[in-house]
């Protein structure tokens, strides 16, 4: 089965597919910002997960006698257990993109 192209040539008259080609400088801007952006939502994930520690667990060994039972978050497991897949998410993501797989 043999396939037929039509070449479809673009004298900048249309600006519906008129397309700017980004110079590398501008391709490393934007890989900055979106890594920042991308990075940035992941800090706010674990600030939110940090929060719900927060007071229930000194320097990461002593338990306070609140919490000795378990620790249940303030926000129930369901939201809690969200927020941990938003952060591997956010950072799964910006791996994947500094790699060039997104």
């Amino acid at each position: 089965m043999s396939m037929q192209f039509k070449v479809i040539t673009n004298n900048g008259d249309d600006d519906e597919h008129t397309y700017k080609v980004l110079s590398k400088e501008e391709q490393f801007r934007h890989f900055k910002n979106v890594t920042a952006s991308v990075l940035q939502d992941a800090m706010n994930a674990w600030g939110d997960i940090w929060n719900e520690l927060q007071g229930k667990v000194t320097h990461g060994h002593m338990i306070t006698r609140e919490v000795e039972g378990g620790f249940t978050p303030d926000c129930g497991w369901p939201e809690f257990l969200e927020k941990m897949w938003i952060l591997k998410h956010h950072l799964d993501y910006a791996k994947r993109y500094c790699e060039g797989k997104e």
